[in-house]
């Protein structure tokens, strides 16, 4: 500026725009000294030569937690995990496909109530997980997936297995977050488990780039540059890149909190927070003291005993339309209850969930609850039933409902007696497993028409003995690190090659495949509505031979079978039980049981 221009301004005004403009310097430039971990690094230890990696750390957050089994497919981006949590006693249960760890990891947490644990790589490996992850959300499922990933600074420039995966699990996850540096993956983790945990449970991820999970002189290597660049340029971007490094290590092995934070749970969730007791206990015994009639679908199933007199399996949707007061306990009105168009006109529904949008899904437009209560369905049932002691439900009305029920089962029974055109009767089948099912069995339910009718039939024994997908089928080879499968042939493919797994892991299940050589839920309505059974006929395959030679147990039964049928039943127990994955291979007909039944 020249000096005539100057002179005309005060003083006073000239230094406190020299002073401004040289505080907008000063915090432009710490600004950029805090992105760069510069500030940081002044306060935190650096040490190159440790040989401690990121892995460790995650293994001790999951240890902390309670983690039992880590389910996982290797790859390179996360073998520092596998190894460290294998060295603290963490059982590591890799499976042939990455849905399937992610299936078995939501089967560990439905059935301990702790979270569930799948570790998959980068890229395909997290892709594959798309499916099973929204059952766990549908399920309320608490499960953490660690996803590999690129390191953040070659994100965008073409490195191996890169993909934007945080923008994947955005709408299926409750929190999604990738780690930038080593010394916050105790901190993120703790966080993410705590969130999976709270209010509505479900799944969380969380992106572990490779950088933060190898070693300083491993990453060092990669992506540290050549120590003799040339030039103010290559000069710049060695020293970037060497002080990138150095932050992701900076205070990395300082002692940190690796124990639980507390869950957030709302006024109804807390009641049951740290019970020693199943929390189906008390809900049980609530549902006996109130005396009201009782459908149980999905997880619930078993929640009440078999014989018990107020389980209701057959005509639901008469009872629903007939009933003046209906309870939602959990239930959401999807197409499994019509959207809500079930209930009669005069019917008074409470409606109890712990989700919101579940609560009140579809209430603008074919339903209104009377009451809508935001907690847990089975707190809420025990509190009912201590304010509502010596309440009776209407004899009559429960008794017509036992009369429509017995009604209904003959002639199942009539239907089941009743030979197939070919093979074995599904009806029959399902029967005869049923009275052969020990107490303590454990039921995995994936398929469409044969677990379909298998709902009807198979009685789980107690509560939580009954695993199936929901709305979002099929899950069996990873909910199958249990005991009964009960397959059709079409999902059976996505998840018999984890017979391997069965085998290599000596998990001893039994595979029972209704096998009818078609997509039966689907042609069903295809041919009646648009005339023609295309992509849905299969073949009858020895699928049986199959895990044979994945090292388990095979058997076939088909109609000449029939009489000995007991008996083959009771051979796949033993094998069962001496440790063997078993295979039943079981040639179906078809029956018009499922007529009418949704498949969209």
């Amino acid at each position: 500026f020249s000096s005539s221009w100057c002179s005309g301004i005060p003083m006073d005004l000239l230094v406190g725009i020299g002073c401004a403009g040289a505080g907008l310097l000063v915090a432009a430039l710490l600004g950029a000294a805090y992105r760069l971990g510069l500030l940081y690094q002044l306060c935190h230890k650096v040490d190159p030569r440790s040989p401690r990696h990121g892995g460790e750390l995650v293994a001790e957050v999951l240890k902390a937690h309670g983690v039992r089994f880590l389910f996982a497919l290797a790859g390179g981006h996360i073998s520092p995990v596998l190894v460290a949590s294998e060295k603290l006693g963490i059982r590591v249960v890799d499976t042939r496909h990455e849905a399937t760890a992610v299936f078995a990891a939501d089967a560990v947490s439905r059935l301990s109530g702790r979270i569930g644990v799948a570790a998959v790589t980068a890229g395909p490996g997290v892709t594959n997980t798309v499916t099973a992850v929204k059952n766990a959300q549908m399920a309320e499922s608490p499960v953490l997936l660690i996803g590999g990933a690129a390191a953040s600074l070659q994100k965008g420039r073409g490195a191996l297995q890169d993909i934007d995966q945080l923008s994947l699990f955005r709408t299926l996850c409750k929190s999604c977050v990738s780690v930038r540096a080593v010394r916050d993956i105790v901190p993120t983790l703790r966080k993410a488990i705590a969130t999976a945990q709270s209010g509505t449970p479900g799944p969380v991820f969380v992106e572990l780039p490779i950088d933060v999970l190898y070693p300083f002189h491993v990453v060092e290597k990669e992506i540290g540059g050549t120590k003799s660049s040339r030039g103010l340029r290559g000069k710049a971007v060695q020293w970037y890149l060497q002080n990138y490094i150095r932050n992701l290590f900076a205070g990395a092995w300082e002692p940190r909190d690796v124990s639980p934070l507390p869950p957030v749970l709302g006024p109804c969730l807390s009641w049951f927070w740290g019970q020693t007791e199943p929390f189906w206990s008390p809900a049980d015994a609530a549902l006996e003291a109130l005396g009201i009639p009782c459908y149980l679908g999905g997880a619930a199933r078993g929640l009440l005993p078999p014989d018990s007199p107020l389980l209701l399996r057959q005509n639901r949707r008469d009872a629903l339309r007939d009933a003046d007061l209906v309870l939602l306990a959990g239930a959401v009105c999807d197409f499994r209850l019509s959207y809500g168009r079930l209930f009669g006109r005069r019917a008074a529904v409470v409606a109890v969930n712990r989700d919101r949008v579940q609560l009140l899904r579809n209430s603008d437009v074919f339903w209104k609850p009377r009451l809508a209560v935001q907690g847990d369905a089975a707190s809420f049932v025990v509190r009912l039933a201590r304010s509502l002691q010596g309440y009776a439900c209407p004899r009559d009305w429960t008794e017509g409902l036992r009369e429509a029920e017995r009604k209904k089962e003959q002639l199942n029974r009539e239907k089941a007696a009743t030979p197939t055109p070919q093979h074995l009767n599904p009806l029959d089948l399902l029967h005869r497993l049923d009275s052969l099912l020990p107490p303590e069995s454990l039921l995995v339910a994936d398929g469409g028409d044969f677990v379909g009718t298998a709902a009807y039939i198979v009685r789980p024994r107690r509560p939580l003995s009954w695993l199936d997908p929901g709305k979002d089928p099929p899950v069996g080879g990873g909910f199958a690190l249990g005991v009964w499968v009960l397959y059709g042939d079409g999902s059976l493919g996505y998840s018999l090659m984890e017979f391997d797994t069965f085998v290599r892991h000596k998990t001893p299940v039994i595979a029972l495949v209704g096998n009818d050589a078609c997509w039966s839920q689907i042609s069903r309505e295809q041919v009646a509505l648009l005339g023609s059974n295309v992509a849905c006929g299969l073949e009858y395959l020895d699928y049986h031979l199959v895990a044979e030679a994945l090292g388990g147990k095979g058997f076939v039964v088909a109609r000449p079978d029939h009489e000995r049928l007991e008996a083959v039943l009771r051979a796949a127990q033993d094998a069962c039980r001496q440790g063997h994955p078993v295979l039943l291979n079981a040639l179906i007909g078809r029956t018009d049981f499922r007529d009418g039944s949704i498949s969209v």
